[in-house]
């Protein structure tokens, strides 16, 4: 069951991702995105959704790796954390002037 849900969390989580990447940054707490400038919020979107996919994409990856080596999980969603927490640190910071 538990692979299912990690499975699940990561394809919700892409989809999140892509829809940022798109342009629609409503998914996105008001408060992250309410210093984002109407010229900036694609830049902003695709930093964040960017961030936001790498993550969802790591876990749907490792749901894969689990069935053959369960010890590489970490190797994959750790690194995709880190990166994909910094892509969105860089939009928020970047384009919000802040982190809230």
């Amino acid at each position: 069951m538990e692979n299912l849900m990690l499975l699940v969390l990561g394809i919700f989580i892409s989809v999140i991702g892509i829809v940022n990447i798109k342009g629609n940054i409503s998914t996105i707490h008001s408060y992250n995105r309410r210093k984002v400038k109407e010229e900036d919020v694609p830049k902003y979107g695709k930093a964040v959704g960017t961030g936001t996919l790498l993550i969802g994409a790591s876990l749907v990856l490792s749901f894969a790796v689990k069935f053959w080596n369960e010890e590489a999980m970490p190797y994959i969603i750790i690194p995709a954390f880190i990166v994909g927490l910094a892509f969105i640190l860089y939009g928020q910071i970047k384009y919000n002037h802040g982190i809230f």
